[in-house]
């Protein structure tokens, strides 16, 4: 059987890229840290490490065993506090990984909620782009990650969803500009975010019948807005990321049909965690109002 000890030193040199700085994060000493890597590597009976230049990488053995490592691992932690949670050995932590316009439109009331409601609930928060935050859930980083999709999304490999609700897709144009529908652009200039967010564009703008000419691309809310203020291009923006920031030089319109789907995803077959639980209550009280209006 693989030693867990072991497993967690090379996740870490994997995380970290080198024996030094994954000995840092361990508090082991160097020689420790080979020591367990040569011992893991007797188990298996394969390379794991190899030489290069004057570091390490993983082999692809060594790769593949570190990712399903880092899933067994985050599962036992995560069966850890379940059951810490569960005796009553402490209040519990709940950790939440999700993107920048929810951590801005949602979390603060959900932390006030849960603060009022659960006080000695600690709550830590991740900010990052969906597929990140999914990747987290799986390999145990956080409880809840939350996420959309420009389609219904579908439950996969231990993933349960909980719907929370539909961001309308808005076309933002300068102020005056009261084309309020995306084909009456096919021949203005656009401006794209990222690769998820373009992809959403290019298909409204597909369904409208023409391919849009990008010639900006920022990921930033503020640039955009200001851009098409400015006369630059026009965008597509969510709802929930316009409630965020809004420049009082854009007109924003909603497109019919191209809302994206928010939901919380966690990880296994319920009943969820005590911790775990009280933040999806908390989401679904935050969000049973209209996206605009939190």
């Amino acid at each position: 059987m693989l030693d867990v000890g072991r497993l967690r030193v090379l996740v870490a040199v994997a995380r970290t890229g080198s024996v030094t700085a994954a000995a840092r994060e361990l508090h082991f000493s160097q020689p420790s840290v080979s020591h367990h890597l040569a011992r893991l590597e007797a188990e298996t009976g394969a390379r794991l490490i190899q030489r290069a230049g004057r570091g390490i990488r993983l082999t692809e053995a060594g790769r593949l065993l570190a990712d399903r490592a880092a899933e067994i691992l985050g599962r036992l932690d995560i069966a850890a506090m379940e059951l810490s949670a569960h005796v009553g050995l402490r209040a519990g932590t709940v950790r939440v990984a999700t993107f920048a316009s929810a951590m801005l439109m949602l979390m603060p009331r959900v932390a006030e909620r849960l603060a009022a409601e659960h006080p000695g609930l600690e709550l830590e928060l991740t900010d990052t782009h969906p597929p990140e935050a999914l990747h987290m859930l799986r390999t145990g980083a956080v409880d809840v990650a939350l996420a959309y999709r420009n389609e219904h999304a579908v439950e996969d490999s231990g993933v349960r969803l909980t719907s929370l609700f539909d961001d309308p897709t808005c076309l933002l144009t300068p102020l005056g500009d009261d084309r309020d529908s995306v084909a009456a652009h096919r021949d203005t200039r656009w401006i794209a975010g990222c690769e998820r967010q373009r992809d959403n564009l290019v298909r409204v703008c597909a369904d409208a019948g023409f391919t849009p000419k990008i010639t900006c691309t920022t990921d930033d809310i503020a640039t955009k807005q200001a851009l098409v203020a400015s006369g630059v291009g026009v965008t597509l923006i969510p709802r929930l990321a316009l409630a965020a920031y809004r420049h009082p030089g854009v007109a924003a319109f909603e497109i019919p049909g191209s809302a994206r789907h928010i939901y919380a995803a966690t990880y296994g077959a319920p009943p969820d965690p005590p911790a775990t639980r009280a933040l999806l209550d908390a989401l679904a009280a935050v969000t049973q109002r209209r996206p605009h209006a939190i």
